[in-house]
């Protein structure tokens, strides 16, 4: 199949990859250039979205946040302007499930389908092809596209309509910020507390509050290893989506608010492109207390 690829980042980039190693033909853009990985893989590297849609049955976007969508898709040599009737568009990024039911809108009115598909599981589950995909849009149209995000995840769900996939992926970024907050509160105190961090957490892992947060992030606090997989600057941004939408529903989320606060506070103190998971430090500078130390080599 001909896909296109919009977004080459941490996380577009295995992604295509992914397509490429099951024999697809992809067509890519990005801002900052096709890798030259994925070239050697076979992508065709094209000057803009508009070209990519042409060349292609499916094209696919991963960028960072609406107004990037919004750019890909509308802007000069955008992705609308390069597509034929029947041509399936993917949105794959996190961004607002109301600008998403827009943008979808206008897609349709061109005689193509929408699907927005937002994932969870970071760069190593982009890596290893096992993203969840939670996903809205029409029925046939995630019949068609599911084959394809098969090569990239594990757990794919249609959710429901348009805008549907975007709002529980925001809600998975709720619960993923708290759990990762609540990990940082629990191994600051163990360690306050004279306890070793490490043997608390293992011993956390056999009981119920387990977790893949306290396993993998508790596991980077204690090490202190917070180069990127899922960068404070973008959980700040979904979060950002979860508080505006409150606001719309007139619902209250206090927790959510709290979790903002402190990712702002690392943000402040020039944290912003480090992991989620250092979201301890803004945790340990009121604590005025270390959990962990960096791992011997």
């Amino acid at each position: 199949m001909k896909i296109g690829f919009v977004g080459l980042g941490i996380m577009g980039r295995p992604m295509a990859a992914n397509l490429l190693a099951a024999g697809h033909e992809l067509h890519g853009y990005a801002t900052s250039g096709v890798p030259d990985d994925l070239i050697k893989l076979g992508a065709k590297a094209e000057a803009n979205g508009q070209a990519v849609a042409a060349a292609s049955e499916i094209v696919i976007l991963m960028v960072p946040d609406t107004p990037h969508v919004e750019a890909a898709l509308f802007g000069e040599g955008g992705v609308a302007s390069g597509l034929a009737k029947g041509t399936l568009v993917i949105d794959m990024s996190s961004i607002s499930p109301t600008a998403t039911k827009d943008f979808a809108a206008r897609i349709n009115a061109l005689g193509c389908d929408y699907l927005d598909a937002p994932v969870s599981g970071g760069e190593v589950g982009a890596q290893q092809a096992t993203l969840t995909i939670m996903v809205g849009g029409p029925q046939a149209a995630f019949d068609r596209a599911k084959p394809i995000f098969e090569l990239m995840g594990k757990n794919i769900t249609l959710v429901g309509g348009n805008g549907d996939g975007q709002t529980c992926k925001v809600a998975n970024q709720i619960i993923v910020g708290l759990t990762i907050e609540a990990v940082g509160e629990a191994l600051l105190f163990a360690s306050k507390a004279g306890a070793d961090p490490e043997k608390v957490r293992g011993a956390l892992m056999g009981g119920f509050a387990s977790s893949r947060i306290l396993e993998l992030h508790g596991k980077r606090m204690i090490e202190r290893n917070f180069e990127p997989g899922f960068r404070i600057n973008l959980h700040q941004k979904d979060l950002n989506l979860a508080l505006s939408g409150a606001r719309e529903l007139g619902i209250s989320l206090p927790n959510t608010a709290t979790t903002q606060e402190l990712f702002n506070a690392c943000a402040a103190r020039g944290g912003s492109a480090k992991d989620h998971s250092a979201l301890v430090q803004a945790l340990e500078l009121l604590a005025d207390h270390q959990i962990g130390q960096p791992k011997a080599k």
